[in-house]
């Protein structure tokens, strides 16, 4: 269980806070807003009223001593840069923040940030992958050029074991799991038979991913 002082809460900040209680983390939430504030009470271990980018409210917080600050603070790029300053400044551990535009996040990283994420540009590409391929069904990216795929078994696959196939070496993808009925099997062994009623949990360089999957 981690401490959590998450910051400003929309929609994003919002479904963030409910999980990780659902994960029972603690969590400190803060917004300016009121109405925010008392509609997330329910989902955390503590909600207050209060500015951000007021150093004085910062440190009644005790910001060092959470294991993580997360600034989710979408609607106002002023207040997010001055925000994860302060935070870092007061001796924040692990600072992680919203960002809207690469511009944004630059400014982020100056300003203290360890971490930034995108959640927008995040969604917008795996929503892409997934709606415009009839055979994946999932999609992680790891980073700009590799990434984890839930993908049907390729018809001319089916029968055949991962050995026989040699996966790895011809078509550099490695299968890290069958998954069939909502449930995950990662015991895969070069005797592992691949069938058309599974799907494949795979790793790979985009570019391979497209050329054997047709994404």
């Amino acid at each position: 269980m981690k401490s959590v002082l998450l910051i400003g809460f929309g929609r994003f900040g919002k479904n963030m806070a409910m999980k990780l209680r659902e994960m029972n983390h603690e969590v400190m939430a803060v917004d300016r807003n009121e109405k925010r504030v008392n509609e997330i009470m329910p989902y955390v271990t503590n909600a207050i009223i209060g500015d951000s980018t007021d150093e004085e409210f910062l440190k009644s917080l005790g910001v060092r001593n959470y294991d993580l600050c997360f600034i989710a603070i979408g609607d106002c790029f002023q207040d997010s840069l001055e925000t994860t300053s302060l935070v870092k400044e007061l001796g924040a551990k692990l600072v992680v923040a919203r960002a809207s535009s690469e511009v944004h996040a630059k400014f982020l990283k100056r300003n203290g940030a360890d971490e930034v994420v995108f959640p927008e540009q995040q969604i917008a590409r795996w929503a892409a992958i997934r709606y415009s391929s009839d055979h994946v069904f999932d999609y992680f990216a790891m980073d700009d050029d590799c990434a984890i795929f839930e993908v049907s078994v390729p018809e001319k696959w089916v029968g055949k074991t991962v050995g026989e196939l040699d996966i790895r070496r011809r078509y550099r993808i490695n299968v890290l799991a069958t998954k069939a009925n909502e449930k995950i099997d990662m015991n895969i062994t070069p005797e592992t038979v691949l069938t058309d009623t599974e799907n494949l949990l795979v790793l790979g360089r985009n570019r391979d991913m497209q050329k054997y999957f047709r994404l």
